[in-house]
Formats: C-alpha cells, sequence, structure tokens
C-alpha cells in the first residue's frame, strides 16, 4: 500500500482569509503572552515593595548605634530639633526621609519621603530604585521644620490598596466614624491627626481662579485660613464636626480617584496631639 506524500502548503500560498485569521491569531497569541508577562512582573514587584516596606517598619525604631557603618546625623538643619531616635536607622538609609504615615486598619504604614520636585517618588521606591508604586511622598513646597501650616502627602491609589490605595475606604462615613485618626510623625515630632474633611476634587488648570487644595501650605492670615476651611467643608462628603482655627496644625492626603468625575480623593485632618 503506497503512503500519501504530505503537501506543505506555504503561508504565501494560502488564501488571503485563512492569512488573515493566522496574523490575528499570532498577534492575539503575542498580546496575550505579553499581558502575561506584565502581570507576573505587576505582581512580583507588587510583593517585593510590600516585603521591603514591611523591612523598613521593622527599622523602624531599631538601635541606631547597633548599626556602625552609618554616620548618625541628628539634625536635617542646624536649627531642627534632635531626630527622634526610632526615625535615625532610616533616616540613615536615606536622607529623603521626611516621616512616617499610617491608619489603623489600612496598608497605609509607610515612610513619608520628599524630593526637590513632585515627580522623583511618583516612580521611585524608599531605595530609590524604579517602581510603579512609587512611595508616599510631601509636596515639594512644604516644610517639617519650620513645620508647613499644611503638609499634603500625596500616594498612588493601586488597586492592591497599597501606597494611598485604601485611602478611599474614607468615602464611607462609618469608616471614617470608626477611623476618625491618621497618624504622622515627622522626623522631629510624632502626631495624632483627626479627619475632618473628605471630598473629591480635581486639578484645575493654572489660569482658574479658584480654591486649589494643593496649593493651600501656609496662610497668610487668619481670613485667608477660614476662607480655606470654608471651601474645603463645602467639598466634603460628609460633615465629620470636626474644625481647625487658625495655627492648628493640618495634613492633607491627596490619591488619585478613577470614580465618577473626580480625579483626586483628599483626606484633611486636624492635629489633635
Amino acid at each position: 500500500m503506497s503512503r500519501r506524500k504530505k503537501v506543505k502548503i506555504r503561508f504565501r500560498d494560502l488564501p488571503k482569509p485563512i492569512k488573515i485569521r493566522k496574523i490575528l491569531t499570532w498577534v492575539f497569541a503575542a498580546l496575550g503572552i505579553g499581558c502575561l508577562g506584565y502581570f507576573v512582573f505587576y505582581v512580583r514587584q507588587a510583593t517585593d515593595t510590600q516585603n521591603s516596606y514591611e523591612h523598613l517598619a521593622d527599622l523602624k525604631g531599631t538601635d541606631y548605634r547597633q548599626n556602625k557603618k552609618n554616620v548618625i546625623h541628628l539634625t536635617q538643619q542646624e536649627d531642627a530639633p534632635d531626630i527622634l531616635e526610632e526615625y535615625i536607622t532610616l533616616y540613615n538609609n536615606n536622607k529623603s526621609l521626611v516621616g512616617w504615615v499610617r491608619i489603623d486598619d489600612t496598608l497605609i504604614d509607610y515612610p513619608v519621603m520628599q524630593s526637590k520636585s513632585n515627580e522623583y517618588y511618583l516612580d521611585h521606591n524608599f531605595d530609590q530604585k524604579k517602581d510603579n508604586n512609587g512611595s508616599i511622598f510631601i509636596d515639594s513646597e512644604c516644610s517639617i521644620w519650620p513645620r508647613s501650616q499644611n503638609i499634603i502627602m500625596y500616594g498612588h491609589n493601586m488597586k492592591s490598596g497599597k501606597m494611598f490605595g485604601d485611602l478611599k475606604k474614607y468615602k464611607n462615613e462609618q469608616f471614617a466614624k470608626e477611623h476618625p485618626y491618621i497618624f504622622f510623625d515627622t522626623l522631629y515630632n510624632k502626631g495624632k491627626y483627626q479627619v475632618m474633611y473628605v471630598f473629591g476634587d480635581k486639578v484645575y488648570d493654572e489660569v482658574e481662579v479658584t480654591f486649589k487644595y494643593y496649593q493651600f501650605i501656609d496662610a497668610n492670615s487668619e481670613e485667608e485660613w477660614n476662607s480655606a476651611m470654608n471651601e474645603m467643608a463645602s467639598k466634603s462628603l460628609y460633615d465629620t464636626g470636626i474644625t481647625a482655627s487658625y495655627g492648628d496644625d493640618i495634613i492633607t492626603l491627596s490619591t488619585c480617584d478613577y470614580e465618577k468625575d473626580a480625579e483626586r480623593f483628599v483626606v484633611v485632618a486636624r492635629r489633635v496631639n
């Protein structure tokens, strides 16, 4: 019995519809492999980032005197107080450290950084390595010493809840009632802050004449302060009953908002301790 010889059909000899189907199959296969690769990379990077920050949390409060390799710098500038001992080890690992922020029952428990621009820590971690998670950082115009009246903090709204991803929990008034405090330490002082205002907002054009929360750092007068407080109160999703007076210290936590029409989600809190 004779064996049939297989005829190999070259791609260029295929009918046009079959060619198109094959090309589309290859394209979608390549896209699928690319997406899978990116997902694996994203998950791995997120895991590495979380492990790294857990390690940093462990370093917080360690005895800096046991680390002989680091030179101890007790102050950032001549007239500043001594840096709190629990942050010296971390500060000696990265002089961009300005504090630490924590909110109970969230993943928000991170060092807070600052650079000369508001771009660097959007995609760099504490170790100054490229990282899509970025870091929590304060506005470049803010100062921890002498302290700005309002310290503005930024962080990515990660779907995993990392960075400021869990900040959106404050959209729920019940969560705010059960978690009224945000803990923010600078290098020099520990701080407990009570949530005042929770609102969505957007980034306005430079020429627009309106209140821009991300530009409110220091009020030049009590009138300016009260005007800013009224603006934020009017935007707030609910009334917490908490207000701040001229001379109080406040913090503003800001992240991207992927819901509704707002571009930013903002939580403002007043220092109570």
